[in-house]
């Protein structure tokens, strides 16, 4: 239990992290962590008529691999099914594109600095 903690913990650092930089490129952060029964996404921002539905993957160190090597097949198809249904919730006529990003956040051991690194259009 005390694992799954602290991994929440790390996850929710890593979704701040990355709508900070989102908000610092100019985007508007919509929704965090949307949740339907088959899907979820972490992050919904705009941008103009942009809309991008993005998945933060956050890792302490090296020791799981590289953060976006996590976002598989399986995780795609969830964050198309919490797409659509946060579309289909929310749809605006301003909306002329939309995108998926997968942002890798990695902490370095000991807490002395981050990574973050930013796929954008991943499908």
């Amino acid at each position: 239990m005390q694992h799954h903690v602290r991994a929440a913990a790390l996850g929710r650092s890593g979704e701040q992290i990355a709508a900070l930089w989102y908000a610092a490129e100019g985007f508007t952060i919509l929704a965090r962590r949307f949740r339907v029964a088959r899907g979820e996404v972490d992050l919904v921002a705009r941008r103009g008529p942009l809309l991008v539905f993005v998945e933060v993957k956050t890792r302490r160190g090296d020791g799981w691999g590289a953060p976006a090597a996590a976002v598989d097949a399986r995780k795609l198809l969830r964050l198309r099914i919490a797409a659509r249904a946060w579309l289909a919730a929310n749809a605006s006529r301003d909306t002329a594109e939309f995108r998926f990003d997968v942002v890798a956040v990695r902490f370095a051991p000991g807490g002395d600095g981050l990574r973050l690194e930013v796929t954008a259009g991943v499908f």
